[in-house]
């Protein structure tokens, strides 16, 4: 290029001094190019100025150096500026200039760590080079030259120079070789001289190499040249006389992907990894050698279920997802990767791809959900469960109130118990006793099955001056069929007129032989108001539970019952847990039936928190995404998805259940059931407080029913009501049922507008009494005919604009104006009717009796002769109940 040429700014005079302003450091001016064949170019460039440290008076502006930092802002000079702020500028200047020595260090070592690694990577890569250089050269050797592929020549690894010189195998021709495969020029002067012998003289190119890697400079032999050197590092022939070649070398320091800055500046250049070139040269290594390496196909055993999509079918084998539905199109079936195939076409699509097929039972998911069982080793006491079983109003809530020293019954509606209570009591021996209170309405008969079950004492209780009543016979069946024992306590002996004979020989009926009559079932007379023989109960069920040996395993995993569950405004569905085996505790993942939760909370049965409960103990649970089931088997599973499995598995047969258990699912269908049965329904929606009173409701509910009419529950469930109850019952013409609960204010309002009737009750018997009565008034009354007497008609009058009137003798009974008539002609009924006009001489009377005569008219009919019996009689109607 030609010499520069600038335009400077204009420079002020000597001596004067330049203005303050905010004027730019920076200066252009035009620089002339030129390049070869006459080709001139003209750009503009910009010079960046500094401002010196002067002295006063001075103002001169020089180009601007790693010193020009050192000028004040705004064009003020040092000699301006106070002392304190010269300290400041200085101390600044020495801290950027110790910064920028430990910046420079730093770099120093980064650079230094950099070569490092990159000469480990270049010196890993000879020794893979040179080990694959001679595997391919000993393949060679073993081969026959006849069969022999072509191949490329091996060369000489770089740590034994005095091997380049030895003669190569003789070959018909030269495969081409990749760049990234050419082996490296060994270093010294006998190398190329080597390389020209193996190739017979032919001119030889050399590959570029990366910018990063190192490249061994050698020194030129005799007949080559500087401008054959230069020529060759065009890509040329190194040898006089030789004609060009074209020659397209690979250039691998070009950039791939776009061009930013980071990469300007770093300058780095993304290569291949060490595994990939690896595996290039064994692949290479193999294509030379003619050696074929057969991968074995590995068989699985795949997992068949009832139902499995394509694409899981394929995971499952490790196949590709358009291999399985091109085997499925030869089969001539259509189907696309999220299809549903069944159990047999998934087990022969595994078959045919050589894999073993397992098939199992969607069941399965619950296989293993409790746990197996103890060993004997891992057993350790826990505390008897005891339930308070018999009939209502026979003192059993009083009694464990005695025992707990507390009041419960007070708190109950009517002073009747509905719910199922669990509490845990300790004697003053320092024995710990799990109690669980049953109901004893008789509709409550699935509490106390439920209460026989996970019991392992029964108390029966039986008042001494009311004697066994069907409720104490249902729970003595109850104990029964769950074979557990029996201790009788015969309550309110302090009363006058009781008579616990008279118990104990009711209980013979029922074989059940008490202590006192030589039998084997305890007894204990006890009086729950007076406290009377409390400690003796506690000691004969001690006794029972000693005799029973009672052990759990608590280093387990939790599992048991759910006693009771409710939903609760604020603290969202609670369930009362009684755990059986191991120890549950907060954080744990809970399947109880359909529900599953996260522990967030544990209650003991006084309302405090509790972090962990073991075998027999009774524990609220907060953390269940909806109210569990009474009576469903809970666990605790090992995380989320085992319980989103073992769910969705039970929510999905209990639809099929209910799917298929005969209810109609099309209006036509509801249509024609109702039209077969002929039954009149009672649609009802239940809300209730607590799951075991929605249970206990239903099924007496459900007993109402008969041949004509019946209950049909719309909808159950448990906690308030809300709008969309009121909806639903507004929908389906019901009626909404509250026990125990109330309607908040949007459904009150949604009430009043669509005219829904909401009753709430706190008594259970109260609400089915109500419902009786009112399917009642769905029954059609009975009719029933009562006969009044007999008349014959001795003389027939035809008066005009009445017609036909007979004349009649009443002969049995009397005859009333508007009771119903029939005419009997030879014994024969020839009509039925109503009789219109009753007349004795001119007046209308309302009754003739036996032995007078009258005139009688029928309405609209007229064919009456002499001689016919006229039968009176009235219909009375008698309303139904169930």
């Amino acid at each position: 290029m030609s010499e520069t040429k600038e335009t400077p700014d204009k420079a002020p005079a000597a001596g004067a001094r330049k203005p303050l302003s905010l004027k730019r450091t920076e200066s252009s001016g035009h620089v002339q190019q030129s390049f070869s064949h006459g080709r001139k170019n003209v750009v503009v460039v910009e010079r960046k100025k500094r401002r010196t440290l002067t002295g006063p008076g001075q103002g001169e502006d020089e180009p601007r150096g790693r010193a020009g930092g050192a000028a004040t802002a705004g064009g003020a000079r040092l000699g301006d500026l106070s002392a304190g702020e010269l300290d400041a500028r200085r101390k600044a200047l020495e801290q950027a200039a110790v910064d920028e020595k430990i910046r420079v260090e730093e770099e120093t070592k980064r650079r230094a760590e950099e070569q490092r690694l990159e000469a480990e990577r270049v010196a890993e890569r000879a020794r893979e080079e040179a080990a694959a250089a001679a595997a391919a050269a000993e393949a060679a050797k073993k081969q026959p030259v006849s069969e022999a592929p072509p191949a490329t020549p091996a060369p000489a690894a770089p740590a034994a120079p005095a091997a380049a010189a030895a003669p190569a195998p003789q070959t018909t021709a030269r495969a081409p070789q990749s760049p990234a495969s050419a082996p490296k020029p060994a270093s010294g002067a006998g190398a190329p001289a080597a390389q020209k012998a193996r190739d017979g003289g032919a001119p030889a190119t050399e590959t570029r190499r990366p910018a990063e890697t190192t490249v061994v400079k050698r020194r030129p032999i005799a007949d080559e040249t500087p401008d054959d050197d230069d020529r060759k590092k065009r890509g040329g022939a190194n040898l006089k006389g030789a004609p060009r070649a074209p020659v397209k070398v690979a250039d691998d320091r070009r950039e791939r992907g776009k061009l930013t800055v980071d990469k300007l500046l770093n300058d780095e250049q993304r290569e291949r990894s060490l595994a990939s070139l690896r595996r290039k040269r064994e692949r290479d290594a193999r294509r030379a050698s003619g050696i074929q390496i057969s991968r074995d196909k590995i068989v699985r055993e795949v997992t068949i279920p009832e139902v499995i999509t394509i694409q899981e079918l394929a995971n499952r084998m490790s196949e590709k997802s358009v291999d399985v539905i091109r085997f499925l199109m030869k089969q001539g079936a259509m189907h696309q990767i999220n299809d549903a195939i069944d159990a047999d076409t998934a087990e022969l699509i595994v078959q045919d791809f050589g894999h073993t097929p397992k098939r199992v039972s969607e069941a399965d998911v619950e296989e293993g959900f409790a746990g197996g069982e103890d060993t004997d080793a891992n057993l350790q006491p826990r505390a008897p469960v005891v339930t308070i079983m018999g009939h209502v109003d026979h003192g059993k809530t009083s009694l464990l109130d005695a025992i707990r020293h507390a009041n419960v019954a007070s708190g109950e509606a009517g002073g009747i118990t509905q719910h199922i209570g669990a509490y845990q009591v300790s004697t003053d021996k320092g024995q710990k006793i799990t109690f669980i209170d049953t109901p004893g309405h008789a509709a409550f008969t699935a509490m106390r099955a439920r209460g026989a079950k996970v019991t392992d004492i029964v108390v029966l209780v039986v008042a001494a001056d009311d004697g066994v009543m069907p409720q104490t016979i249902e729970a003595i069946n109850h104990a029964k069929a769950a074979g557990v024992p029996i201790i009788v306590a015969i309550n309110k002996i302090d009363k006058p007129q009781a008579d616990p004979n008279r118990v104990r020989t009711e209980l013979l009926q029922h074989e059940i032989v008490v202590e006192s009559m030589s039998g084997e079932t305890l007894e204990v007379s006890v009086s729950a108001l007076k406290g009377t023989n409390l400690d003796k109960l506690l000691e004969a069920i001690a006794l029972q539970a000693e005799l029973l040996d009672l052990k759990a395993n608590p280093d387990r995993l939790a599992d048991g019952f759910v006693i009771e569950a409710k939903l609760e405004r604020g603290r969202g569905p609670v369930g009362t847990l009684l755990v059986q085996r191991g120890t549950i505790k907060v954080g744990d993942i809970i399947v109880a039936g359909s529900a599953w939760g996260r522990v967030r909370a544990l209650l003991d049965d006084t309302g405090h928190n509790v972090v962990s409960a073991g075998p027999s103990v009774p524990v609220e649970v907060l953390g269940f995404d909806t109210a569990p089931e009474a009576g469903d088997q809970f666990a605790v599973v090992e995380n989320e998805a085992r319980a989103r499995e073992i769910t969705d598995y039970r929510i999905r047969k209990r639809r099929e259940t209910l799917g298929t258990a005969g209810t109609p699912r099309t209006l036509e269908q509801m249509m024609q059931s109702l039209k077969e049965t002929g039954k009149k329904e009672f649609p009802l929606v239940v809300k209730g407080d607590v799951q075991g009173s929605v249970e206990a409701i239903m099924g007496a509910l459900a007993k109402l029913g008969n041949d004509e009419v019946m209950a049909r529950i719309v909808h159950s469930g448990v906690g308030g009501i809300t709008e969309s109850d009121i909806n639903l019952a507004n929908a389906s013409k019901a009626v909404i049922l509250g026990f125990n609960v109330r309607a908040n204010a949007q459904a009150k309002l949604a009430a009043d507008q669509h005219g829904v009737e909401i009753r709430y009750y706190s008594i259970i018997y109260d609400l089915v009494d109500d419902v009786k009565a009112a399917m009642s008034g769905l029954l059609a009354p009975t009719k029933k005919e009562v006969f009044l007497g007999y008349a014959t008609i001795k003389q027939v009058f035809n008066i005009s604009k009445q017609g036909k009137v007979a004349g009649c003798l009443v002969t049995e009974g009397k005859v009333e104006r508007g009771a119903k008539v029939r005419l009997l002609r030879d014994k024969t009924v020839i009509h039925e009717g109503t009789l219109a006009i009753l007349k004795r001489f001119k007046d209308d009377v309302k009754e003739v009796p036996a032995g007078q005569e009258c005139g009688m008219a029928f309405a609209n009919y007229q064919d009456i002769r002499e001689g016919d019996e006229i039968e009176c009689f009235q219909v009375e109607t008698i309303a139904r109940t169930l």
